[in-house]
């Protein structure tokens, strides 16, 4: 039996966000597994930029993003089940699993389709590390239902990726969809929006083009050879994506950036029977709709989260295309130094960042 450990301690420490943009470490007691459930030791938690914009700062989120105070944050986890609870169906202490990080009620219509992101039921509806403790402590107790087997070939650090970056990314590029006659543009290269381009390049994309302000975040794209092109927003940034599309603009666009003027760009600078889908969240979108859209013959498709049968076939294709969402990583730290972890992903100045646990 891998990755298990012998003694599970009674306490542990867990990081909690009371929306000053700090970090307090509470001490909390080790949950134990009821009916359906399992306690995970968690082995790698990524922090979201829902995170910073919704909890960290100040807590300005409501219904599905309205946050607990003294929850334990982080809805990114991944690790190895270690205790049982009874009326275990398919899941068994040692397998290494992501948190598929919405547990819904599993009988409304959402649910039932898998997508419990979009749960209906307001009393059942628990995200992780919004109303129930998350992944930012050394364990962490899951439903069954919410779980997903992270294959041998992915990284603890691959499966924290999943369970919310790359699965919201996969789950709008099967809506447009990739192949190899697309050049594909993508607004914002956060992890979100780098996350898109490692997708869309894996899909066959013909041609990357990302658009983005962040210096840090433009050297990391061209490092990882995630992009054919990046250009900085200003006032001719669509002639430029439009000059290297021979005048006719992408096939594919995706806003990871959440602003008015990146969504602008994405429906401007596509060619015509373009599909664009809208990732980032907030804000707002100014268009004008008989010549950006209508007469172009453009859709635009909205997309929130996945489903938890998209996700377990992005691993497998994770596993079959041989790429790493881990590789997106670029700051880890322990637990102990969760403040100094959400202060650099607030910063910008990064690419993802990990709070990572011994083996």
């Amino acid at each position: 039996m891998k990755n298990v450990i012998k003694i599970i301690p009674k306490s542990m420490i867990g990081a909690t966000l009371p929306g000053n943009s700090t970090v307090e470490m509470k001490e909390f007691e080790v949950p134990t597994p009821g009916f359906g459930q399992v306690l995970v030791q968690t082995k790698a938690s990524t922090i979201c930029g829902s995170d910073i914009r919704a909890i960290y700062r100040e807590h300005t989120g409501k219904g599905a993003e309205g946050y607990i105070p003294g929850m334990i944050a982080g809805h990114e986890p991944c690790g190895v089940i270690v205790k049982e609870g009874p009326g275990l169906k398919e899941f068994k202490t040692g397998d290494r699993v992501i948190v598929y990080h919405i547990s819904g009620c599993g009988v409304c219509y959402n649910c039932r389709m898998g997508y419990m992101i979009a749960c209906s039921n307001p009393t059942f509806r628990q995200a992780y590390g919004w109303q129930r403790n998350g992944g930012m402590a050394p364990y962490i107790l899951c439903d069954e239902k919410d779980l997903i087997h992270l294959p041998d070939e992915l990284t603890y650090k691959d499966g924290a990726q999943v369970a919310c970056g790359f699965g919201t990314v996969y789950e709008a590029l099967e809506k447009i969809g990739i192949c190899g006659n697309d050049a594909v543009l993508v607004t914002g290269l956060g992890p979100v929006g780098l996350a898109t381009l490692m997708l869309a390049k894996a899909m066959g994309a013909d041609k990357l083009i990302g658009v983005e302000m962040n210096d840090y975040r433009i050297d990391l794209a061209k490092k990882l050879g995630l992009v054919d092109y990046v250009f900085k927003p200003s006032d001719h940034t669509v002639q430029d994506i439009l000059d290297v599309t021979g005048g006719k603009g992408v096939e594919r666009a995706i806003d990871c950036s959440a602003s008015d003027a990146g969504r602008q760009t994405c429906v401007r600078a596509s060619k015509e029977w373009a599909k664009i889908a809208l990732v980032g969240e907030g804000n707002t979108m100014t268009l004008n709709p008989s010549p950006d859209m209508m007469h172009s013959q453009k859709t635009i498709y909205g997309s929130w989260v996945t489903s938890t049968w998209k996700m377990m076939d992005l691993v497998d294709r994770l596993v079959r295309w041989n790429i790493h969402p881990g590789d997106l990583i670029t700051d880890e730290f322990p637990i102990e130094k969760a403040d100094e972890a959400y202060a650099l992903m607030a910063s910008g100045k990064c690419g993802k960042v990990a709070v990572v646990y011994p083996d």
